[in-house]
């Protein structure tokens, strides 16, 4: 799709429209402007990576390869209600389900590297540190004991910080179909975790 047929009912303001501003102009050839969708969505893209990898130089690797398949496919791409993120998202996810089907794949357990990328961590004192990663390494172990759909709706919904409809779009489900499996994660997280820290 060429830039001039995208739709008019592109966002009009928010960091949605910037996204898409960005897009329209990467369309029109300015590379800057991916260069600034690369900036804004990088860190995204590598968390959900490394979340479902748990190996920082592979996440890395597909990370970057997501960014390369995007800017070929740039203006293949057209607004459909939601932030351009959830595109690169999508790529980054096909990738990873390609790279975990692939031999060289190997079954690892990072929770520190996940940890040390996980948003909204606040280390206001030594104490509190101590406990929040405790909690939070007790957490990811749940988590991990999730089957592999609830695994990718909490890493989806919680780490990523997506709204119930990105994560629609990124799962290939409707949002009602998201909803009932993070509710189901939600409830199966609280019986796995030990009884202090429900």
């Amino acid at each position: 799709m060429d830039a001039d047929e995208l739709p008019d009912d592109l966002p009009e303001e928010g960091a949605s429209a910037e996204g898409w501003a960005l897009v329209r102009a990467a369309q029109d050839g300015d590379t800057d402007a991916f260069g600034q969708l690369f900036d804004r969505y990088h860190d995204t893209v590598f968390r959900f990576v490394l979340y479902r990898l748990g190996d920082r130089p592979a996440a890395e690797d597909l990370t970057q390869e997501t960014f390369v398949r995007a800017y070929r496919r740039i203006t293949s791409v057209s607004y459909q209600g939601r932030d351009i993120g959830a595109w690169f998202v999508t790529i980054a996810r096909n990738l990873v389900l390609d790279h975990v089907k692939s031999s060289r794949y190997r079954l690892e357990s990072a929770t520190a590297e996940v940890a040390d990328v996980a948003p909204g961590s606040l280390r206001p004192g030594p104490e509190t540190e101590v406990i929040a990663g405790a909690t939070h390494a007790e957490l990811l172990k749940c988590v991990a004991k999730l089957g592999d759909d609830q695994q990718e709706c909490i890493a989806l919904r919680f780490l990523q910080g997506l709204s119930v409809a990105e994560t629609a779009d990124i799962m290939g489900r409707n949002e009602g179909a998201v909803k009932a499996l993070q509710h189901r994660a939600v409830r199966r997280l609280a019986q796995l975790l030990p009884e202090g820290l429900r």
